[in-house]
């Protein structure tokens, strides 16, 4: 043995400390921690982050031991409204309780052309509605569909279950939403890998996790769900991408029809998890075939018929509905047509001829009848100042023939629509019997919500002349589904 190592075993301590338990040590530093945590507020205390991955992830399974079912809206407010009563279809079929998106910023997420086979891939779109979600929360512009759509009669009905999305993150993926609005940058920083975890897990950037997430990634391209239907399951749908596109686009896609019961239901790998995730589920009618959901009423099922018949007209809020009914009564008096010219947006921009036309010949035809002027009530989405070089600036001129009215989103009217819509909070009375982190409200600071477009449709839903609308706008099918069911309510 070497002398230095000789020497360091000689070598005695010269200070002796009394050997302490740990457990005393432990119970001595607790009132310190509680101490020290008491004086932080809640929402700087930063939730621990659970790792997602297929190894070592479990599910949070905390609200009501329920299963859930999450989808990915996109584009315009009325395409999300009817991927919204898709999901509500599809979560009462499945016996899953839904989870309530927010409205997302006009074309903030696209799908693409489905006819074209051009469609983003359906974890993709998870991934960026989550992304943009987040920063709703963060700007105070976040609003819950459930918001501006009354869904009152679906709650009251138990005929389906929902859950906000804010809530379900907070108790499924366990982290403190509140954070997301810390001007902390060191917290900011170790929240975010949290926030990018459970967004990975929602959009199923990993596949399927064994009795957590079950990704559906079927989109338009290969699947058409359908419902008790006459057809076989799995067998071909009619429409099917023609020889020239499969050439030119080398694709290899063929769409089947898929029963959502029989594929995703009791019995199935998808049902034993927790959260069913699909992409977007915008379908609409093409070449004989719808694109993507093709669920029709049923009379084997009274439960699904009774969703069915509640879905079919979801009118907006009663804030929204009254504002709306109080400008036709106190503003426009008269009886009055409505216009909804779609100028600005995609397809409609090379369209102006065609939009305007409808309009003309709708007016040459009640100037026949009299009396003068003709009330009309104006919704575009081109700018008032636009107006002078288009035909809206020659009714605006004419006023010998015709009376124009409009609004804008700075209109005390609309301003008080927001207010009243915010004070209202209808998103935390969706699931009631929710208790502790749901239910409340997330980051301090919200910013007023832009109503107008909900409020427009209101005004033309009451329009007693008629109404001219953009072809091809959902929005014009929206207001036209609220003249057919909801007319009556503009009496009052």
């Amino acid at each position: 043995m070497s002398t230095p190592t000789k020497m360091l075993l000689k070598r005695k301590p010269q200070h002796r400390f009394p050997l302490i338990p740990l457990s005393i040590i432990f119970i001595l530093a607790l009132p310190l921690c509680f101490y020290y945590y008491s004086l932080r507020p809640d929402s700087l205390i930063p939730v621990s982050p659970k790792t997602y991955d297929s190894q070592s992830h479990q599910c949070n399974n905390q609200a009501l031991g329920k299963k859930f079912l999450w989808y990915a809206p996109h584009s315009g407010f009325s395409n999300q409204l009817s991927e919204f009563k898709k999901a509500i279809l599809i979560a009462g079929i499945l016996n899953r309780t839904l989870i309530v998106p927010p409205i997302l910023d006009h074309h903030a997420i696209v799908l693409g052309s489905c006819p074209k086979f051009r469609v983003v891939d359906p974890k993709d779109i998870r991934l960026s509605v989550w992304d943009h979600a987040i920063e709703l929360i963060q700007g105070g512009r976040y609003i819950s569909i459930a918001e501006i759509i009354d869904i009152s009669s679906l709650v009251s009905s138990s005929l389906i279950r929902l859950i906000d999305l804010r809530d379900f993150v907070s108790i499924w993926c366990g982290i403190n939403l509140n954070m997301v609005c810390s001007h902390n940058s060191k917290l900011q920083s170790s929240f975010s890998s949290s926030l990018k975890q459970c967004g990975s897990l929602l959009a199923g950037l990993h596949g399927s996790l064994n009795k957590c997430v079950y990704a559906v990634d079927e989109d338009c391209r290969t699947t058409v769900w359908t419902y008790q239907s006459s057809d076989e399951d799995m067998m071909l749908d009619s429409f099917q991408p023609d020889e020239q596109l499969k050439k030119k686009k080398k694709l290899l896609y063929v769409r089947r029809r898929k029963d959502v019961h029989k594929n995703l239901g009791p019995g199935s790998e998808a049902d034993s998890a927790s959260l069913l995730a699909f992409g977007s589920l915008f379908t609409a009618p093409y070449k004989g075939s719808q694109l993507y959901v093709d669920i029709r009423e049923s009379s084997r099922d009274q439960k699904f018929q009774s969703l069915m018949k509640k879905i079919k007209f979801l009118p907006f809020i009663p804030e929204i509905m009254s504002l709306g009914k109080k400008f036709v009564h106190e503003t426009i008096k008269d009886p009055f047509l409505c216009a909804q010219l779609r100028l600005l947006d995609g397809q409609f921009k090379n369209h102006h001829k065609a939009t305007f036309q409808g309009l003309k010949q709708k007016l040459e035809s009640l100037r026949q009848e009299g009396p003068l002027p003709i009330n009309i009530f104006i919704m575009t989405d081109l700018s008032r100042d636009n107006w002078t070089e288009t035909y809206l600036g020659d009714l605006v001129r004419d006023s010998v023939h015709y009376k124009v009215s409009f609004l804008r989103e700075d209109d005390e009217l609309v301003i008080k629509a927001a207010k009243s819509l915010m004070a209202a909070g209808y998103w935390q009375k969706l699931v009631p019997n929710l208790k502790n982190n749901v239910g409340k409200m997330y980051c301090s600071t919200r910013r007023l919500p832009e109503v107008l477009l909900f409020i427009e449709q209101v005004v033309c839903s009451c329009a007693s002349l008629g109404f001219v609308g953009t072809a091809g706008s959902t929005i014009a099918e929206n207001i036209e589904l609220m003249r057919k069911y909801g007319s009556s309510s503009c009496l009052g």
